[in-house]
């Protein structure tokens, strides 16, 4: 195969009148390459077959059964053309099918592939896109959800670290992402997320518009099957996932929340773009101000009571009454109060003032304090303990029941004088 300047060479030396045998000679080539090159019959860069494919005559069948079916199965074909004679692996044809592009473009299945692309222009303020990034693996062993909010035209974004991805938690990430941001922009882009938009009607929840008028801002779902066209969020996911997730060292949500965040000031704001970083073009962005207070939504975690009558949550952990423990119970908090209740049976059993989270705080309640000592104290026992080093041997009762074992197991063997047994046990015979 030539280098694309030794095609460059050889043609310029043919122009100028040398013979094929010298350019040959010059180069360091085969004459039959030369003149391969020079007639056309080869390409530069482009190495030729040593021998003719295999897949070339089976090539026409497979375009035709992929002409006629998009979407049949590569495995199907495959076992069709073994059938016909095809020797080589599932990997070679599988390679073959996609090198020579034998599988038709399909709009209505691929949202993007093979598909014109074009760079969707967002003015300063205009948009903020979100998504969840879903964490199966966390080192604290139970499944995050992390809601990344983009602005579309700096490439600015914010995480928020929750434990469930419903409408209450969803509401919760959204104000979090925004005060971290410093504003909203005019609209949110969304996907097609069953707690914002209608999965039938493709209009916005009804649960969810009062949330929108709170905050002031119009709501953009993309059009089905068109993910991409948030692709400032998505990139941003991947960009965090490979770039500091992967590598984090965390071991709780609240050290996981704090790494994130310094993290996206520290490095993610500091990537360039045009000549400034994404930090300075956001301080251009006209962002709307947010309200002072954020939307109340009513937020619920279902815990289990632990022994010592203490349930955790965000990094804290609140009593109950003792008997509780074991039982499962939730917690109610609307967002922007500063008490929770823990509720069980359908019933409120306390309120306890909202510690910060992450904060390590054990907030207990006198009565809860003096409920659980009362409950320790009474499992107490004063008692001196049995002694264990006196002489018990068996009674007249235990003797009288061997004596019934030993008749029914052998009633022929001479009859042995359990009386006279015991007494030589309590030293009576001499």
């Amino acid at each position: 195969m030539l280098l694309p300047e030794e095609d460059v060479e050889i043609t310029s030396l043919r122009k100028q009148g040398w013979s094929i045998s010298a350019i040959a000679r010059h180069v360091g080539r085969d004459r039959k390459t030369v003149r391969a090159y020079l007639s056309g019959e080869r390409v530069p860069g482009v190495r030729g077959r040593a021998e003719s494919d295999v897949f070339d005559r089976f090539e026409p069948y497979v375009a035709q059964r992929l002409r006629d079916d998009p979407h049949v199965r590569a495995t199907v074909l495959f076992a069709e053309v073994v059938g016909l004679g095809f020797e080589r692996s599932y990997q070679t044809f599988t390679r073959q099918v996609r090198n020579r592009g034998l599988r038709p473009h399909c709009e209505r299945c691929a949202s993007s592939n093979g598909r014109a692309h074009v760079d969707i222009e967002h003015p300063p303020g205009e948009e903020i896109q979100w998504d969840w990034l879903e964490l199966d693996d966390t080192p604290w062993g139970v499944k995050a959800f992390v809601l990344v909010g983009a602005l579309s035209c700096s490439g600015k974004f914010r995480g928020w670290f929750s434990d469930s991805d419903d409408q209450p938690h969803l509401i919760v990430g959204l104000d979090e992402v925004l005060r971290r941001l410093g504003g909203t922009a005019k609209r949110w882009r969304v996907d097609r997320m069953a707690t914002v938009i209608n999965p039938q009607s493709g209009q916005v929840q009804r649960s969810f518009a009062p949330v929108a008028k709170h905050y002031g801002v119009g709501v953009d779902p993309c059009p089905p099957r068109h993910g991409n066209r948030k692709g400032v969020v998505e990139k941003a996911i991947d960009y965090l996932t490979q770039s500091w997730w992967r590598t984090a060292r965390v071991t709780t949500p609240a050290e996981a929340q704090a790494g994130l965040d310094a993290w996206c000031a520290a490095m993610a704001d500091a990537r360039r773009r045009d000549g400034s970083t994404v930090a300075e073009i956001a301080e251009t962005e006209p962002l709307l101000a947010l309200p002072p207070v954020p939307f109340p939504a009513e937020v619920i975690e279902v815990r289990t009571v632990a022994a010592n009558a203490l349930v955790s949550l965000w990094g804290n952990r609140y009593s109950v009454p003792p008997g509780l423990v074991g039982a499962q119970v939730q917690i109610h908090w609307r967002v922007g109060e500063p008490t929770i209740g823990v509720h069980a049976n359908r019933r409120q059993v306390c309120l306890h003032r909202l510690a910060p989270r992450g904060a390590q705080q054990t907030v207990r309640l006198p009565e809860h304090t003096e409920a659980l000592e009362n409950v320790v104290l009474g499992a107490f026992n004063t008692d001196k303990p049995c002694r264990r080093k006196l002489n018990r041997p068996p009674t007249d009762a235990a003797l009288a029941l061997a004596a019934e074992l030993i008749g029914e197991a052998a009633a022929a063997d001479p009859v042995i004088d359990l009386d006279v047994y015991r007494r030589l046990v309590e030293g009576d015979l001499r």
